[in-house]
């Protein structure tokens, strides 16, 4: 016959104090020490500590549960929310020492270090009035934690973070979005993979519809870390019961179900102790065969012992995760140290870091200009490469790029010729409009040679900007006196740079240098001329005569008759009846053109009918019989050439414009090579060979020391708190090697009958990476 079922034997409400230190007495107690001296550091925020969090809908008996953990009566209490602020709270078994130990429970927050609350009664006031502070005093909630610590002999190690419950609907001053806060504040504990996760559901509601197991799915879609609490197995309708909820049967779950009875609002009321609610606990389940075979599932004591090994095995899991993630912290916090410096008190020292630091700007300047920068980027061009760039793609490209004749057109061109021969006509092409116009290109070139000076000098301020070394960054006054420094004397340089820029392009305009072997010349120019202005005009006669003979034209179609003062082409063509003689006081026109440098003829009247042959009193007898008198109109204001051009005039034209792009070619070629020397020479080369001893001359005093080392207030505050960082690192890393040589001296001096991950007694069914029986369910037996 079955023995009969005895929660008192199997599931003792308060294990033995030998008991509690072997359990969880090694690692637990660890994290929660580091959970401590983490939290004052929000850079340590993201290193995510194993713990357990309680999660569950409003009113579901979470505040019940942990009451009843630690045996006594401290959570807020009401109706509405209860839990507002999510509180992390260590349970932190103290084993007895000796006979003169009190046994005395206490608690104590980490806002208010030092102090201990012997009375739980007050830590219930302070949790409401902490809770008030952040939260406010009408039903607000915040994600801001609380942490209280428990110490007692009767408690096991674990820590716990009970968090708001879920609503659904907003009261008070709780925003209309309070369930959608609620679940991100929940989910932001529970989806981390060091989270165990304790879904609280009441037994008298569905449980395929429960918010904590819907919840806890969402994070967990495997259940490796979720344990299932069924509460108020008490107040379930007649005839019905939780044991297949407890089997894991409804919504199955690798680490089981606990199903434990809660205190109700009235035992409450009516100041019901927790030692009386365990024992009226014990007795229901004594008095409800249906849960007899369901030890290891049933009881307050149960869930404290389950939680205490779960978490335990869990911890020891990711305990080599958790050092790495803390070693990689190190490393970043060691970095951010060196960023921050030392302090320097004497004199040598601030004269050491001083010069130090100088010299290393020096060098980082001259190593980027130079392209030996080891930090040297590969995705764009930096340094020395952009003033490279400079130079070639954007100046010599923009000068190549630019026509002399662009701005000039054909009838600036005959301006230019007809005003430079004066008042009379030119025998050859005018030498006087040819160097007015290359002088005109010429001094074109002075902007932008300037402005290529303006872009380099812009890239060496740059330079000096990303010079800055870390330890510079440190000093504001420093920094601003090392970059007023570095501006003048770039300014400086930039000076006779702009002079150099400008004779360059003075002696330039001042000499036309003709002889250059290079340049066209004249009568190339003139040979060219023709044969352009030839081409192009055959092509225009082969268009217009269609089935026509040509003339035969004369091939000194250029030169001007001395007698009558007509072209020799004009000369050849028959002249219309109402063509009159040309008077002999025209011969102030032009006589010679570039017929005289091509060798044309010249086209001759007969010498009779030369108007200069006749007598004087013949002349003057032809005046007398002019029947009126000639006025000739008054000159405009603005003249310009008539608009009918000789093709004497389109020849000159043509050969003034290859005469100005040969010569501007020659120049342009000259700027190109001579700017960039001028640049690199004064302002460049010049700032990598005097910045030090500039720097030295202008900062290095030891007036200056102080003020120039002068850190900012930031910088201060944050050495500071970064070397606190760095010593917690240092402090939870020197604690995990404790535990991890603990964890091994247990694992060489383990019983068979004890698990070798752990040290703890076997549990059939559970091993240290969670395995859970066939039928979804694990399996605890203690006795």
């Amino acid at each position: 016959m079955e023995d009969p079922f005895n929660p008192m034997e199997e599931a003792p409400s308060s294990p033995t104090s030998s008991d509690m230190e072997s359990i969880g007495s090694s690692v637990i107690p660890i994290i929660n020490r580091l959970q401590d001296i983490f939290a004052p550091f929000g850079g340590l925020s993201k290193i995510k500590l194993p713990q357990v969090a309680v999660v569950g809908s409003q009113s579901s008996g979470k505040s019940s549960v942990l009451e009843a953990l630690v045996g006594r009566d401290f959570l807020p209490r009401g109706s509405d929310i209860c839990t507002r602020r999510p509180l992390v709270l260590q349970l932190e078994h103290r084993p007895i020492r000796s006979e003169n130990d009190d046994k005395r429970e206490w608690g104590e927050f980490l806002h208010l270090p030092r102090k201990r609350f012997y009375d739980f009664s007050a830590i219930r006031r302070e949790i409401q009035a902490e809770t008030e502070r952040e939260a406010g005093v009408n039903r607000g909630v915040s994600d801001k934690q609380i942490r209280l610590k428990i110490s007692s002999p009767n408690v096991l190690n674990v820590t716990l973070v009970d968090l708001p419950g879920i609503t659904k609907v907003p009261v008070g001053d709780q925003p209309s979005d309070i369930e959608a806060r609620i679940r991100t504040m929940i989910m932001s504990y529970i989806k981390h993979e060091t989270c165990i996760i304790l879904a609280v559901s009441p037994a008298n509601s569905d449980l395929a519809t429960s918010d904590a197991l819907q919840m806890a799915r969402t994070a967990d879609p495997a259940g490796m870390r979720t344990i299932g609490v069924i509460t108020k197995l008490d107040i379930m309708d007649r005839g019905t019961d939780a044991r297949k909820f407890l089997l894991g049967k409804v919504v199955p779950l690798r680490l089981g179900y606990i199903g434990v009875v809660n205190r109700s609002q009235e035992d409450i009321n009516q100041n019901q102790s927790i030692a009386e609610a365990l024992a009226y606990e014990e007795n229901f389940f004594w008095n409800r065969p249906v849960y007899h075979g369901l030890s290891d599932r049933c009881g307050i004591p149960q869930l404290a012992k389950k939680l205490n090994q779960i978490l335990e095995q869990h911890i020891r899991a990711a305990l080599p995760e958790l050092k790495a993630e803390l070693k990689s912290q190190m490393v970043s916090v060691v970095k951010e140290l060196r960023t921050c410096g030392e302090v320097n008190e004497s004199k040598a020292e601030q004269e050491a870091v001083l010069l130090n630091i100088l010299t290393k700007y020096c060098e980082a300047f001259s190593s980027w200009v130079d392209g030996k920068n080891q930090d040297m980027s590969t995705t764009e061009l930096s340094g020395g490469a952009r003033i490279h760039y400079i130079f070639q793609s954007l100046f010599v490209k923009s000068l190549e790029e630019v026509d002399p004749c662009d701005d000039l057109t054909d009838e600036d061109i005959r301006t230019a010729i007809q005003n430079a021969t004066g008042p009379r006509s030119a025998l050859f092409v005018p030498e006087v409009p040819f160097e007015v116009l290359i002088r005109r290109q010429i001094a074109r070139l002075l902007e932008p040679s300037l402005q290529c000076l303006r872009f380099v000098y812009d890239e060496l301020i740059k330079i000096g900007r990303g010079c800055e070394s870390i330890e510079m960054q440190r000093f504001p006054v420093l920094r601003k006196r090392v970059d007023e420094v570095l501006g003048k004397f770039l300014r400086d340089g930039v000076k006779p740079a702009e002079r150099m820029i400008g004779n360059i392009i003075e002696m330039e305009m001042d000499y036309m240098n003709t002889s250059h072997p290079n340049f066209i010349g004249g009568s190339k120019a003139v040979e060219l001329a023709i044969q352009q202005l030839r081409s192009s005009k055959d092509g225009m006669d082969m268009e217009k005569s269609t089935g026509s003979v040509k003339g035969q034209k004369s091939r000194a179609i250029f030169a001007k008759s001395v007698t009558n003062g007509v072209s020799a082409e004009q000369g050849i063509r028959p002249q219309l009846n109402n063509d009159k003689p040309i008077s002999a006081g025209n011969t102030s026109g032009r006589a010679w053109g570039i017929s005289s440098i091509i060798g044309g003829t010249i086209s001759r009247m007969p010498s009779g009918e030369s108007v200069a042959s006749k007598p004087f009193s013949e002349s003057f007898h032809d005046v007398e019989h002019v029947p009126t008198m000639i006025q000739l109109r008054e000159p405009p204001a603005i003249l310009r050439p008539l608009e009918t051009q000789s093709e004497e005039e389109a020849v000159e034209i043509v050969v003034t414009k290859l005469l100005l792009r040969s010569y501007y070619d020659i120049v342009r070629k000259n700027i190109e090579d001579y700017v960039p020397k001028a640049i690199m020479h004064f302002l460049v080369n010049n700032t990598k060979r005097g910045l030090l001893c500039t720097f030295i001359q202008k900062l290095y005093r030891e007036n200056l020391f102080e003020e120039m080392l002068r850190e900012h207030e930031e910088v201060v505050v944050k050495r500071k708190r970064t070397r606190e960082i760095f010593q917690v690192l240092q402090q939870a890393l020197q604690m995990l090697e404790e535990v991890e040589s603990d964890v091994a001296s247990r694992s060489s001096n383990s019983s068979p009958g004890t698990d070798i991950a752990t040290g703890l007694p076997k549990i059939p069914g559970l091993s240290s990476s969670f395995h859970s029986t066939s039928n979804g369910d694990v399996n605890f037996s203690y006795t």
